[in-house]
């Protein structure tokens, strides 16, 4: 029988290389290539073929949601399994709207990660038991949605995409100082303090 062939996408070598090392006692399991970026990790996946990836979502040049969309989108049979600290129901919920077959949390166990990666490519979900838990908690009680802007909702989709205020900021071709503007805005609007609880409240808000 042939080995699973699994490619690990990481922006920090010491993961990549950590989970390398954790994989290749699995004789079931073989890392046929990493990548750092999302650029990489679709130029390997379409150089290897991989069965499944182990994508984590925060990467330097685009959000690994975005990836796991073009892996999936060019390779139906491919299983994406999220490998990911963020511990966020909106991402969870985005990876799987774009095709993920499993979100794991970088803090699993071994045992936890070889099991993620046998189900999914037997064609099942898997989820960590915490990714479980925050996927059954019940909705919390819907706040008023504000109303915003066109630009503001441009800049809320960016901002939730992971990108900084400058490519922003470059990409609507509008000063840096007026996305710093309507950041505080949006946080002024959605009631919080701070970038996360922005993205959290617009995703539960359907929003972004």
């Amino acid at each position: 029988m042939s080995p699973i062939h699994v490619l690990i996408v990481d922006d920090h070598a010491m993961v990549r290389e950590g989970l390398k090392v954790l994989l290749q006692p699995l004789e079931y399991v073989a890392v046929v290539g990493a990548a750092a970026t999302g650029a990489e990790a679709l130029a390997a996946a379409r150089q290897h073929r991989p069965d499944v990836v182990l994508l984590d979502i925060n990467l330097p040049d685009m959000s690994g949601i975005d990836v796991c969309q073009q892996l999936v989108a060019e390779k139906p049979g491919i299983k994406v399994l999220a490998l990911t600290t963020f511990n966020e129901k909106l991402y969870v919920t985005r990876m799987m709207q774009a095709g993920a077959a499993g979100y794991v949390l970088k803090n699993a166990l071994p045992e936890e990660l070889a099991e993620a990666i046998t189900k999914v490519f037997a064609g099942k979900k898997f989820f960590s038991d915490e990714v479980q838990s925050l996927l059954l908690q019940a909705p919390a009680e819907a706040a008023a949605v504000p109303l915003l802007t066109r630009r503001e909702k441009e800049v809320l989709a960016a901002i939730a995409d992971g990108h900084t205020s400058q490519h922003i900021a470059d990409a609507l071709c509008i000063s840096l100082l007026t996305i710093e503007t309507h950041r505080r805005n949006l946080l002024t609007k959605f009631g919080v303090n701070n970038t996360a609880l922005l993205i959290r409240q617009a995703g539960q808000m359907g929003l972004i």
